[in-house]
């Protein structure tokens, strides 16, 4: 090839770029030290309470104050709303007018699970079980034979709020969802994947010792579900709480244990709830570091986005509108004009390439890990339904951004058309006259109980978020 083509391809051709060529190796290890932080925060956010918990523990170190709608602002505040200890949205007022827009950095913290029922403990067979209903996209095999832990509240009838937490310390127990063993699972290997395992029978093994006491000893001839006693014993010595009061309760199984580095060369991390904590962390972080901007900036992070963004505590909700309806009002805006010249970037996860799996992918347009922050100019399914279809503008706005902050970044969509779909909260935000684009962190097995993503794409997804803020 000669020179002239050479160079000319150089200029004419786009080609994704991996981190590891373009930083240096204290680069490298910046972002390295990042993933540590991050690992920590992914630990101990497993539900979207303990995510929105973590944040405003990180927000108050930074000194940022809680606010209430209708309260006094000025420029270079920092505050957050805790919206029901749920979701969260922290700003910080910019020194220009709130005309001139807000900068919108939102995610989401709630990931797949599978929660408790309301009448979740049964017994049969001598064992003591949990019933499940899942929350969200889950593949229902993969939730089987792995250890789970218990997040959640109980709320009782006189108000107390009791905090659950089994299974994460290593001297605590763990919980788990038995499989056939392969001697008898002739039926069940010719079945569909989809069909072979049932929500209704995602029930978690909790105990098999029946309760007795000296003046009462077990029989079998009339076991009267005394291991189902037996586990509400446990629960009531150790938390005070009822059958009655798991009426009143939020309980989550979730995947027990740390995050951990994967490979050899430490390059990757994995962990339960990548989508979208590792894109939560990074504009947390962006905001909680920020210091007078010109225009006000904010971090949301959305519950429900699982399940459709439904309810007061997602993006449907409408708290949003109300926070930029009082800022308006306190700094003497127009919330309609606010609203038109600001722009947000929707921060969810890409479907990362993975090469044992390439026919679900058309490799030009797909997320690589390893290479920067995804841009996703839609999501959707088949004939782009369901998704915010961000305008060429707007993409060139964050191209310019992107570029002179350095940011390693690509562009992705999230597999073959027609091949499957899915969508973030863009579409949401977008309804409020707001310019939106996605920008996330590409994820290996996503949904899966055990995520994988790469530490470099996570630091690039910061840098992106404090260019964006600052620009």
């Amino acid at each position: 090839m000669s020179e002239e083509i050479k160079k000319l391809k150089e200029q004419l051709f786009y080609k994704k770029r991996s981190v590891y060529e373009v930083r240096d190796d204290a680069q490298i290890e910046a972002a390295m030290r990042f993933a540590e932080g991050y690992a920590k925060f992914l630990d101990e956010s497993k539900t979207e309470r303990e995510a929105v918990a973590a944040g405003i523990r990180i927000l108050k170190s930074k000194g940022f104050k809680p606010y209430k709608l209708g309260d006094n602002v000025k420029p270079g505040d920092k505050l957050y709303i805790d919206n029901r200890g749920k979701s969260l949205l922290a700003f910080v007022i910019g020194t220009e007018s709130l005309e001139c827009g807000i900068r919108i950095s939102a995610a989401h913290v709630d990931s797949p699970r599978l929660d408790l029922k309301q009448h979740t403990i049964y017994e049969d067979g001598g064992f003591g079980y949990l019933k499940t209903h899942y929350y969200g996209g889950i593949r229902k095999y993969q939730w089987t034979t792995i250890p789970l832990a218990l997040h959640g509240v109980v709320i009782r009838a006189d108000g107390a709020s009791i905090s659950v937490n089994i299974g994460e310390d290593e001297n605590d127990p763990v919980f788990c969802i038995t499989d056939l063993l392969p001697h008898l699972a002739k039926d069940q290997a010719t079945k569909a994947l989809d069909s072979a395992f049932t929500g209704e029978g995602l029930n978690i093994l909790v105990g098999s010792r029946p309760y007795a006491t000296k003046d009462e000893p077990f029989d079998t001839k009339s076991p009267d579900e005394r291991v189902k006693l037996a586990i509400l014993k446990a629960l009531y010595d150790k938390y005070g709480i009822t059958e009655n009061d798991l009426i009143s309760a939020e309980l989550s199984a979730v995947p027990a244990g740390k995050a951990r580095d994967i490979g050899l060369d430490r390059a990757m991390l994995g962990g339960y709830g990548h989508d979208d904590r590792v894109c939560a962390y990074p504009i947390l972080m962006a905001i909680a570091e920020l210091e007078a901007p010109a225009h006000t900036a904010m971090c949301i992070f959305a519950d429900k986005e699982e399940i459709g963004s439904e309810g007061n505590t997602g993006m449907k909700g409408r708290l949003l509108a109300d926070v930029i309806s009082e800022l308006s009002k306190t700094l003497g805006a127009d919330e309609h004009i606010v609203r038109a010249n600001s722009i947000c970037l929707s921060a969810d996860v890409a479907a990362g390439f993975d090469p044992l799996y390439p026919e679900v992918f058309e490799k030009s347009n797909s997320a690589i890990c390893g290479c920067g922050v995804v841009l996703t100019k839609f999501t959707g399914s088949r004939g782009k339904s369901g998704t915010n279809d961000a305008s060429a503008e707007t993409v060139a706005r964050m191209r310019r951004i992107f570029d002179e902050a350095g940011v390693v970044w690509q562009t992705a969509e999230l597999g073959k058309v027609d091949q499957g779909g899915g969508g973030t909260v863009a579409m949401y935000i977008a309804n409020h006259n707001i310019d939106t684009i996605d920008l996330g962190v590409p994820v290996l097995s996503m949904h899966a109980p055990f995520e994988i993503i790469s530490k470099v794409d996570l630091y690039e997804a910061y840098l992106a978020h404090v260019a964006f803020n600052n620009k």
